[in-house]
């Protein structure tokens, strides 16, 4: 039977968005993101890419004295989505929607995350979609975060927020099957 966790990530400006993780969706994503979560990994990370009508991104860096730091290397785990062979996972990237960031290999998700601010067909089948928000003021914190200013301070990083916004601590709340 497939597991649900119920998390609250809570930002540095006080607000919080929270999630339902369906591991019936995606369970080594889940997994992965439960895990970390668990052992604090995401305290102090930073949203680092954050597209309007698209998504807010974090989970991969934090500044620390001024200078943009990379968080600690996490293994990969396997692409739970149509494209990678994975038919299973039939969540539909809406707003408030959390999936799983990675590069162009299918097999490269680690920490980073993204929660859609938008419905976005074209990533369906390409990401692996694990959760959503379970309430209107988690996809309002989600719609507020995507509509910040954003700079280029290096080619890497287009869509860099010119406010820090941040993760002060993702805690699993709730745990049934």
């Amino acid at each position: 039977m497939a597991k649900k966790y119920y998390a609250t990530i809570e930002l540095t400006n006080g607000k919080k968005i929270n999630l339902c993780l369906d591991s019936a969706y995606a369970p080594k994503s889940v997994e992965q993101f439960v895990s970390l979560a668990k052992k604090d990994y995401y305290s102090g990370t930073i949203f680092h890419r954050v597209i309007d009508n698209f998504m807010i991104q974090t989970g991969g860096y934090k500044i620390e004295d001024n200078a943009l730091m990379e968080m600690p290397e996490v293994p990969a785990i396997y692409g739970e989505f149509a494209s990678n062979g994975y038919k299973e996972n039939t969540l539909s990237h809406k707003l408030g929607v959390i999936s799983m960031a990675r590069t162009s290999d299918k097999n490269s998700a680690t920490s980073q995350f993204f929660i859609c601010s938008a419905t976005c067909p074209w990533l369906d089948g390409e990401y692996a979609a694990f959760g959503y928000t379970t309430d209107k003021e988690s996809e309002d914190v989600v719609l507020e975060v995507s509509k910040v200013q954003t700079f280029a301070p290096h080619p890497a990083f287009s869509d860099f927020p010119v406010e820090r916004i941040g993760i002060s601590k993702v805690t699993i709340t709730k745990e049934e099957e």
